[in-house]
C-alpha cells in the first residue's frame, strides 16, 4: 500500500499559499513516507460542488520538483480532452523530465460544461477526444517522427524532445466509474461502460469516485475486470486507488469544527461533507477507508488523502493517527 497526498493547491486570492510553504510541507511529507503529491484540475468555478480553483496543475508540478525530492508529483485528475496531444505530450515530457522520472498522470474526461465551452472544445466529444489523446500522446512519448490520424487530431511526421523519463511513459492513473451524486456536478450518465472500458483498456490504476457507494464501486470493478478480459490484459494488473478530502477530528471536537476548512473550498453542506468526505475521529476514518478497501476486493494499491490546508498539523494525524489503523490487504 503507498500513501499520497492530493495537496489543497486551492487559487484563493491574496491567501493563496506560496511555494516556499508548499515545499516545506511537501519536505515534510516526504520525512513523514508519503510517496505522492497530486493536484486537481479546474480552470473555472465549478458550483454548486467546488467554491474556488485550483492552481494550474503543470506549471504548479512543474514549480514543485524544485522544491521536493522524492515524492511523485501528478494529477488527480487533469482534464485531458480539454488539450492538444502535441503540446500536451511536450509539457508532460517536460515535468517528467525536469522531476526526474517523478511524474504520475491522472486523467478524466472532464465534467463542467463551461469548461469546455471556454477552450472551444464540444463537451459531448470528450470520451472519443481522451481515448485518441491517450492513443497519440503515448506514441509521441515512444516514438519519433509520429503520424496521427484520428477523428479529432491528425498531426504528421511530428517529434517530441525530450521524451519522458519514465519508459515506456508515466504511469496513467483514469478517474471515473458510478457515482450517487451526479446532480452536484451538472451531469447525468445514463451509460457508464465507455468509461470503464476506457479504463480497463487504457489505465495503470482506476480512481473511483470517492462518493461511489461500496455496492458502486463493486459493480463498476466487476465490469472493468470483464472489459480488461476481452481487451487481453491482466485486471489484476491494474492498480485501485482510494481518494478522498479529509479532516481529522480530536475527540472532543464537533463536527461543526470544521466547517471554515471545508468551506474555503467546497460549496456544499455539512451534511454532505459528513457523508462523502473523511470527516470525523482518527478512528473513525480509518475506518471507513478499511471498508472501502473491502469493496474493491482489497486490492487498493495507492491511499491518497486530501489535506484541506497547507499546515502541519493535519499532515501529521494522517500519518501517526490514521495510517496505522488501515488494515492493508492482498
Amino acid at each position: 500500500m503507498r500513501y499520497g497526498l492530493r495537496i489543497p493547491s486551492f487559487a484563493l486570492g491574496s491567501e493563496t499559499v506560496g511555494l516556499e510553504q508548499m515545499g516545506q510541507y511537501l519536505r515534510k511529507a516526504e520525512d513523514l513516507g508519503f510517496e505522492s503529491a497530486l493536484s486537481i484540475d479546474h480552470m473555472l468555478l465549478t458550483p454548486p460542488a467546488y467554491a474556488c480553483t485550483w492552481l494550474e496543475p503543470i506549471s504548479l508540478l512543474s514549480a514543485l520538483a524544485g522544491v521536493t525530492r522524492t515524492i511523485k508529483l501528478g494529477t488527480l485528475v487533469l482534464v485531458l480532452p480539454l488539450r492538444n496531444p502535441a503540446y500536451f505530450a511536450k509539457e508532460w515530457a517536460t515535468l517528467d523530465f525536469l522531476s526526474g522520472g517523478r511524474s504520475i498522470l491522472g486523467i478524466g474526461v472532464g465534467w463542467h460544461t463551461e469548461e469546455f465551452r471556454v477552450m472551444g472544445v464540444p463537451h459531448k466529444e470528450r470520451g472519443a477526444r481522451m481515448n485518441e489523446m491517450i492513443e497519440a500522446v503515448s506514441l509521441l512519448w515512444n516514438e519519433d517522427d509520429v503520424s496521427f490520424e484520428g477523428k479529432h487530431y491528425n498531426f504528421k511526421n511530428l517529434t517530441i524532445d525530450p521524451k519522458p523519463i519514465q519508459r515506456p511513459r508515466p504511469p496513467i492513473w483514469i478517474g471515473g466509474g458510478t457515482q450517487p451524486s451526479e446532480k452536484v456536478y451538472g451531469q447525468t450518465v445514463s451509460n457508464i461502460d465507455p468509461v470503464l472500458r476506457r479504463i480497463a483498456h487504457y489505465a495503470d490504476c482506476w480512481i473511483p469516485h470517492s462518493s461511489a457507494t461500496a455496492e458502486m464501486v463493486r459493480s463498476d470493478w466487476d465490469k472493468i475486470r470483464d472489459f480488461a478480459e476481452r481487451a487481453g490484459r491482466r485486471s489484476e494488473n491494474i492498480g485501485r486507488v482510494y481518494t478522498n478530502f479529509a479532516w481529522v477530528l480530536d475527540k472532543k471536537e464537533s463536527p461543526e469544527s470544521a466547517v471554515k476548512h471545508f468551506a474555503r473550498f467546497s460549496g456544499m453542506d455539512l451534511d454532505y461533507w459528513r457523508t462523502y468526505y473523511l470527516l470525523g475521529t482518527a478512528d473513525e476514518i480509518a475506518e471507513k477507508i478499511n471498508q472501502r478497501i473491502a469493496s474493491m476486493d482489497g486490492g487498493v494499491t495507492d491511499i491518497i488523502l486530501n489535506p484541506l490546508t497547507w499546515d502541519f498539523t493535519q499532515l501529521e494525524l494522517f500519518a501517526r493517527e490514521v495510517i496505522p489503523k488501515i488494515e492493508v490487504r492482498s
